[in-house]
C-alpha cells in the first residue's frame, strides 16, 4: 500500500528536502508539487490524495485557511518555520507539525504516524491466500463492519463527508474516503474514473463521449482521468 503524497510549499528547497526525503520511503508516491495552496485546491477537486505536507506561511491563501475549506481532508503533516502555530494545527487535527529545518528521523516519525491513521482508515479482510484477498474485504458502515465480496462490487461514488458503495442489490454508506478505498482495491479489477467515482470494469458495458455505461447506470468519466481510462479500455 502506498500514500499518495502533494507538497503545498512556496519555497522551491522545501520541496527539494522532502522530496528527497521520500525517496529513502518506498511506501510513499509523489502526487504534486503545489507552490501556492490555491493551486493544491484545483488539484484535489480534479483527483485525491491520502497525504500533504502543508506550509502555513503562504501568499494569497495561509495553509491553515486552506485546511479549513476542505470538507474531508486528507492526513496532514504540517511543515513550518514557526512554532507558535503548532496549537492550531492540532485543533484543525493535522497528523502532525514539523519544525523547520527538521531532520530525517523526525520527518520519517511524522511519516509513520500519517501511515498508522492512514491505514486505521482502511480495514482489509485478513486472508488465507491470495485467492482468498481478491474475493472479500471488509468495509466500516452503519457503526459495524460488512464484508463484501468484489465482484458484487458495481462502483463507488464519493457523496460529501462519505461513500455510497453500490452493490448488485444493495448499497452501502461507509465514512471511509473514496481515496482510501481506491488504494484498497488494488488491480485491475477497479479503474477511477473522475474524482468521485470508481466502477467496477468487468461491470462497463457502453463507453460513449465522456460517460461510461454500467448497465442502466451512467457515470460520468472526469477530464483529468479520460486519459487513463482510454488507455485501460484500449481504445
Amino acid at each position: 500500500m502506498k500514500l499518495r503524497y502533494i507538497i503545498v510549499d512556496d519555497e522551491s528547497i522545501a520541496h527539494r528536502v522532502i522530496e528527497k526525503y521520500c525517496t529513502d520511503l518506498p511506501f510513499l508516491q509523489l502526487e504534486a508539487n503545489c507552490y501556492d495552496a490555491l493551486q493544491a485546491l484545483s488539484l484535489l477537486r480534479e483527483r485525491s490524495v491520502d497525504l500533504i505536507f502543508l506550509d502555513i506561511n503562504m501568499p494569497k491563501l495561509k495553509g491553515f485557511d486552506f485546511l479549513r475549506t476542505l470538507d474531508s481532508p486528507p492526513q496532514v503533516i504540517v511543515t513550518s518555520a514557526y512554532q507558535e502555530y503548532a496549537l492550531e494545527g492540532f485543533e484543525l487535527n493535522v497528523c502532525d507539525y514539523l519544525l523547520k529545518p527538521f531532520s530525517f528521523e523526525r520527518f520519517l516519525k511524522a511519516v509513520n504516524k500519517a501511515m498508522d491513521a492512514f491505514s486505521r482508515t482502511v480495514v482489509k479482510r485478513p486472508p488465507a491466500n491470495a485467492d482468498e484477498q481478491e474475493r472479500g474485504i471488509f468495509i466500516k458502515g452503519d457503526k459495524k463492519y460488512h464484508q463484501l465480496r468484489l465482484d458484487d462490487i458495481v462502483y463507488i461514488e464519493a457523496a460529501g463527508n462519505y461513500s455510497k458503495i453500490v452493490l448488485r442489490r444493495e448499497e452501502i454508506k461507509t465514512p471511509q474516503k473514496i481515496s482510501d478505498l481506491e488504494a484498497l482495491l488494488t488491480g485491475s479489477e477497479f479503474l477511477r474514473v473522475h474524482k468521485s467515482f470508481i466502477v467496477a470494469t468487468s461491470k462497463i458495458t457502453e463507453l460513449e463521449g465522456n460517460q461510461i455505461r454500467l448497465g442502466k447506470i451512467t457515470v460520468p468519466i472526469g477530464r483529468a482521468y479520460k486519459l487513463a481510462v482510454t488507455r485501460f479500455l484500449k481504445l
